[in-house]
């Protein structure tokens, strides 16, 4: 078979995985080492670990094949991914938000990159015409998560790519709430794909991680130069454990997206929940885009883990997830455990309370990260807790 016939789960199990040759060893050593040894004077496959090791080569050409693009760049955390992508940019260079970002996103612009002026416009990205309206000539990027953390608006990714290249901006896709498994960004045009690996690429609970994903080779370049100097890389055993996980990511995303889709459609039928949001209902505002561009790799349909419902209070929201029982109160999401968070006073506390009402985080919101546990104990949790 040609190696660009592989499909999705070979990939995942054996791109950047050939047996080690020295032994034959079917998993790969951890390279714990800061330096190699060098044959002459600047002669070498790798120097030192921060600019390259072997661990973590494998991860980048790994997942690289999973989204589609030439190369990826891997980071010690997902906001250490974000903030090599700022590193792109000069001062007075503005780039766009998707206005219902994740909190740690808004902190680090607000609080820390506007002071070298570089100026951020946050906008509603799944209509259009709100992004047009604020690209100028200083716009180098738009930036999206789609879905959104944690109202799940959907934005589309092939449009906003056409508008994009139309203005000569580059377009960054957060991917981190689909996974490849769900969607694939650069196919639909973005220019870089962003993802907290920690969350469903590792899928365990146990690794802080970041990664960008791209087909252009110029922006790889710049990325591995920002790496390599500024410094924030992973663990050679962080990788590892990132890449052993990589290798059940289809049979996980599968589990997540049936369990989570039965879920929602179950929180349907209870009155007490005010609001449902994902967008694998037929009702969400963005139902279709989502359906036409959230696919497997067989091309079916795909509507992700996570959902957001509105209990309509404080005390609602607290007393629904003190009766939870198999889903923990947790910050992060996409582990195979069922977690439940509450947006408010956890992944998005920093940003200002009126700002929060506006898009819709409201003190009765709680965000379901629906993990791998059998279908039934998990409907039966959320029985119990609503009753």
């Amino acid at each position: 078979m040609n190696k660009k016939n592989k499909k999705f789960s070979t990939k995942s199990i054996h791109k950047g995985q050939k047996p080690e040759k020295i032994y034959g060893a079917v998993s790969l050593p951890i390279y714990l080492t800061s330096t190699f040894e060098q044959e002459e004077f600047g002669e070498y496959i790798y120097d030192y670990s921060r600019a390259g090791n072997p661990t973590r080569t494998n991860l980048e050409k790994n997942i690289a094949s999973l989204e589609e693009g030439h190369d990826a760049v891997a980071f010690s955390s997902g906001m250490a991914a974000i903030s090599s992508i700022i590193h792109l940019l000069s001062s007075g260079d503005e780039i766009i938000f998707t206005k219902n970002v994740y909190g740690g996103t808004y902190r680090i612009m607000d609080k820390i990159y506007k002071n070298f002026s570089i100026i951020s416009r946050w906008v509603n990205t799944s209509n259009l015409d709100e992004i047009e309206k604020k690209i100028n000539k200083n716009t180098k990027m738009v930036f999206v998560e789609t879905p959104t953390n944690p109202m799940m608006e959907i934005c589309d990714i092939k449009a906003i790519s056409s508008l994009c290249k139309k203005h000569n901006c580059l377009l960054i896709v957060d991917n981190t709430f689909m996974s490849p498994y769900n969607q694939r960004p650069i196919t639909l045009g973005a220019d870089i794909v962003m993802h907290s690996s920690t969350k469903y690429l590792n899928g365990h609970s146990d690794v802080i991680g970041g990664i960008l994903i791209s087909n252009n080779d110029k922006i790889i370049e710049d990325l591995k130069f920002i790496q390599m100097s500024v410094g924030a890389v992973p663990s050679p055993f962080d990788c590892w454990l990132t890449q052993r996980s990589l290798k059940t990511l289809s049979v996980r995303m599968k589990a997540h997206n049936k369990n989570a889709f039965e879920i929602a459609h179950l929180l349907k039928s209870y009155s007490q929940i005010s609001s449902i949001y994902y967008p694998g209902l037929e009702d969400h505002l963005n139902h279709d885009i989502a359906k036409n561009q959230q696919l497997d790799p067989d091309g079916k349909s795909v509507f992700g883990g996570m959902i957001s419902i509105d209990l309509g209070s404080l005390e609602a929201a607290s007393k629904f997830v003190k009766n939870l029982d198999i889903f923990t109160l947790a910050e992060s999401l996409g582990g195979v455990e069922s977690l439940v968070c509450h947006p408010a006073t956890m992944t998005h506390a920093s940003i200002p309370s009126e700002i929060r009402q506006e898009l819709g985080v409201t003190d009765g919101l709680v965000r379901l990260s629906v993990g791998i546990e059998d279908l039934d104990d998990l409907k039966d949790d959320i029985r119990s807790a609503i009753k």
